[in-house]
């Protein structure tokens, strides 16, 4: 997930290391001399789903403005392109941070349009600290071990525990990975995909990239708005929220998203027998959360894991189904396997994923400031929460480690830019992971900027997952560079119709197409399952 600046008071930080940060108004300094980059060496690494994937090292600076010292090793991937005329290289991000793009680049090159994606050759990368590359972060394994205690304190103690809980795992961060903690943030990823250009041979780069991608590519852009050709950011990171008041906007959104879930599945009651009023099937949610506090299901479910396993309904409404009959099938008949089952298939393998959380952390805690009073963690989350209850706390403890992280916070540099060429923004309107505040502030920041909307849109990443609107957007503008231009004043250049809701399980059983039912494509399972959940 995502997250304000908050006021700092003085701790037992590590010294943190020089960092490029460039204000709007500042002219840049001269970069470094770049030690010289050894041309790239891929071989086959093919899977079943992308078999002419190929695979690359390279190594980077740990501290860009040290160029001659240590470095890090990124792992990249690459389905090359295959026209007689290529449009040069399109680096595709999963968003996150933390989130792995090896596999990445075989999805966009099968999901584009073969004549789109024939003229690219498509690269992924696991950036810095992320999966195969090295070093990979991993501060402190089991950190989220079913079944971890209920998200929601009940009294001071519990409080107590879960930020003893938080400080457990910053303090462990900083004892195994001191030297590494002042460089694993945005802007020295934006670096690291200036190397990646430069060690492609490529004067300009493209780049598709989602919901922390697109803040990861918004910064980019800024440093290196020369060396931007098509830029298409789907599903846009609030930049003037970087991280905590975004984490704030999300709680707000996510519980709008799962009330939706909860109207949905009342229409929907001839199938789930949870009640037809939206009010009483949420209660029935609620009441199933209190009985996993008293008896985890499977040993595996308490209110946490609840939490996290209904999460990713918000993310993308083609699990709604799926969740439904787990709800249903624990309330109205006892049974607990289907609930088990939907927090192994959507949950446990990825808000606990010791890797993924531990980059998360380290970007975000490091890339700008968050309060070190935890007073006003408790005021704000509480606030929030007796409002938006469905994940406020569970988000709270995801990020709460950045209240005692062991190194300074950036400050976060201002995208604002008026010499980038076009960029194409893509955008749904109820969008809990990144909410369409976001897409409208990052259009507003850089000029020439084209907003495509997905109208009632309820899920976070729009493009190659089955509306046609959206995709011809994307492909026309990595074909051509066109973008949609709207008329003076609007505040969208172009607005897409969203896709229906999805049906139940079972009708959709019945019609032989169960793998999404109407809300998606199965091509949309495959982009969530990429994109993870959490950013």
């Amino acid at each position: 997930m995502n997250p304000r600046a908050g006021v700092l008071i003085a701790t037992g930080a590590l010294v943190a290391g020089t960092v490029t940060v460039l204000p709007a108004s500042a002219e840049p300094r001269p970069e470094p001399t770049p030690r010289p980059i050894a041309p790239l060496v891929w071989s086959g690494c093919a899977t079943k789903a992308y078999p002419k994937l190929e695979c690359a090292t390279l190594k980077v600076p740990l501290n860009h403005d040290d160029p001659a010292g240590r470095t890090v090793t990124l792992a990249l991937s690459r389905i090359a392109h295959t026209a007689k005329e290529s449009q040069g290289p399109l680096l595709v991000n999963p968003g996150g941070p933390g989130g792995s793009g090896r596999t990445m680049a075989g999805f966009v090159a099968a999901s584009l349009p073969a004549a789109v994606a024939a003229q690219y050759d498509v690269i992924g990368f696991d950036p810095r600290g992320v999966g195969r590359s090295e070093p990979a972060l991993d501060c402190r394994p089991g950190h989220f071990a079913p079944v971890r205690p209920d998200s929601v304190p009940t009294g001071a103690e519990d409080e107590r525990a879960g930020v003893e809980r938080a400080r457990a795992f910053a303090d462990a961060c900083g004892a195994k990975y001191a030297d590494v903690l002042p460089y694993i943030d945005t802007v020295s990823t934006a670096r690291d995909m200036d190397a990646i250009r430069d060690a492609l041979g490529a004067s300009r780069l493209n780049y598709l990239g989602y919901s922390y991608g697109t803040y990861l590519g918004a910064v980019y852009a800024r440093l290196y708005p020369e060396r931007v050709r098509r830029f298409a950011l789907d599903s846009v990171v609030n930049p003037r929220g970087v991280w905590y008041e975004d984490n704030l906007a999300q709680d707000r959104a996510f519980d709008a998203r799962h009330k939706a879930f909860m109207a949905w599945v009342a229409r929907q009651d001839a199938t789930y027998r949870l009640g037809t009023d939206p009010a009483a099937v949420e209660a029935a949610w609620y009441r199933m959360r209190d009985a996993l506090r008293r008896t985890p299901a499977g040993g595996k479910v308490g209110p946490g894991e609840l939490e996290d396993t209904f999460l990713p309904g918000g993310y993308y409404n083609g699990y709604w189904p799926k969740l439904a009959e787990a709800f249903s099938a624990y309330v109205n008949d006892g049974d607990a396997a289907p609930l088990t089952a939907a927090y192994a298939k959507l949950a446990a393998a990825d808000a606990s994923s010791d890797n993924g959380y531990s980059v998360y952390t380290s970007v975000q805690c490091r890339d700008a400031a968050w309060p070190r009073d935890w007073g006003v963690w408790r005021k704000d989350n509480w606030d929030v929460h007796a409002k938006a209850p469905f994940a406020t706390w569970n988000n709270a403890w995801y990020n709460a480690p950045c209240a005692f992280w062991p190194v300074d916070s950036l400050t976060p540099p201002d995208v604002t830019n008026d010499e980038v060429s076009p960029i194409l923004i893509l955008q749904a309107t109820d969008d809990a992971a990144t909410p369409y505040e976001g897409g409208v502030e990052l259009h507003r920041m850089v000029r020439g900027s084209s907003l495509v909307v997905e109208q009632g849109g309820p899920n976070h990443g729009v493009t190659l997952s089955g509306n046609a609107c959206l995709d011809g957007h994307l492909a026309t503008y990595l074909s051509t560079g066109r973008v949609p231009r709207g008329e003076a004043g609007s505040e969208a250049d172009a607005v897409c119709e969203t896709l229906p809701d999805p049906e139940p399980a079972k009708t959709a059983v019945r019609r032989g197409d169960a793998a999404t039912g109407a809300g998606g494509t199965t091509r949309g399972a495959v982009l969530h399952g990429l994109l993870g959940h959490r950013g």
